[in-house]
């Protein structure tokens, strides 16, 4: 391996019915929503995606353009559902339809400042059932006939036993060499203390 190379394993998961589904119970007290970003705003979708991305090497859409978030957001059956705690954004998940009658779970994760708050397992499971019933929603779209994400090992260290407790099973297993990059952030003293 080379020192500016790093070895990622990407793994695939699924859901072929809603039956699969295992949700978790919302977590203590009365502060959370979550709520639909009905109206694509590729400011706050990048706010999104740079605040919960930035410690976890996501960089694949911090060079988009503008009309590239634009197009992304427009898509018919896309949807990105925000969880807010007492106002404040905690974390999202994007749900991306595609032709076949499947939905992706492309982006699924909590701002740094809320992680360890037992909010993900909820969001997760809230965004899992949203997928499921994207159709009532989109009635141009095929209704649901499986949930899939891909999580990698670079992800947060609860992310895969997080999907696994929400009935995800594994696909797909492939590993490659990426080049080591830097990220956004979060700046240092971001995180909770533990």
């Amino acid at each position: 391996m080379n020192s500016s190379t790093t070895t990622v394993t990407t793994w695939s998961l699924e859901q072929t019915s809603p039956a699969d589904l295992r949700p978790s119970a919302p977590p203590a007290g009365d502060t959370l929503r979550i709520v639909r970003a009905e109206v694509p705003s590729p400011e706050f979708s990048r706010f999104l995606y740079a605040s919960v991305g930035g410690d976890i090497k996501w960089i694949d859409r911090l060079g988009w353009t503008y009309a590239q978030w634009e197009e992304q957001l427009a898509r018919p059956g896309a949807e990105t559902w925000v969880a807010y705690d007492r106002g404040t954004p905690a974390g999202y998940v994007e749900l991306d339809a595609q032709d076949d009658g499947a939905v992706e779970i492309v982006y699924f994760g909590l701002i740094p400042a809320f992680r360890g708050r037992r909010i993900g397992g909820h969001l997760l499971s809230y965004g899992i059932a949203r997928a499921w019933d994207l159709a009532e929603r989109w009635p141009e779209r095929t209704p649901t006939k499986r949930v899939w994400l891909h999580t990698c090992s670079l992800d947060g260290e609860h992310a895969m036993a997080n999907y696994e407790k929400r009935g995800f099973r594994l696909f797909r297993t492939e590993t490659a060499e990426e080049p080591q990059v830097v990220t956004p952030g979060p700046w240092p003293g971001a995180f909770p203390a533990v």
